[in-house]
Parts: C-alpha cells; structure tokens; sequence
C-alpha cells in the first residue's frame, strides 16, 4: 500500500474555530480565561491560520465548543481505514 498524505489546512481551520467560537457566543477573551492564559496571542495565531493548537489545547477548545476536534480541523485528502497500516501527516 502506496503511503497515504494528508494536510490540515491552517488557514481553514482558523476559520472554522472563528466560525465556531462565533457560534458559540464565545470572544477571545473568553478562550484565553478558560485556557488560563496569560495573553491572547496563541487564540489570534490559531484564528488567523499562522499556528494550530496544541493536541491538549485542542481537546480543550473541543470541548469548550461542544464539538470533536475532527469537526475544527479542515483537512486536505481522504482518510481510510488502515487497519495496521500507518500514513503521513503534513501541516500547510
């Protein structure tokens, strides 16, 4: 089986957590208290599509929307069942 490559699309999935934080009533201000940040800086990096969450961040932000976090990222390509067999990620 030929290597399987998928990209999570930064810039989408920045739009995509805008959207949802929209959504869900949700500022800024209100992911940084719940996260325990001390600045904003990381939220406008995730919402502009400069950086993505962390994996624990994530679950946090997916859970604070009320949603998985399959339904924040935008990813580019198929996934299919592998069953044992491993596939390359890449981040664009």
């Amino acid at each position: 089986m030929k290597p399987m490559y998928l990209s999570i699309q930064q810039k989408e999935t920045g739009k995509q957590i805008k959207k949802l934080l929209m959504e869900n009533g949700y500022t800024v201000k209100d992911v940084q208290s719940a996260m325990g940040f001390e600045n904003p800086q990381a939220i406008y990096k995730w919402i502009s599509g400069r950086s993505l969450p962390s994996l624990d961040n994530f679950v946090i932000l997916s859970r604070l929307l009320h949603t998985s976090i399959e339904d924040i990222l935008v990813i580019d390509g198929d996934i299919v069942s592998l069953r044992g067999k491993y596939f390359k990620l890449s981040v664009q």
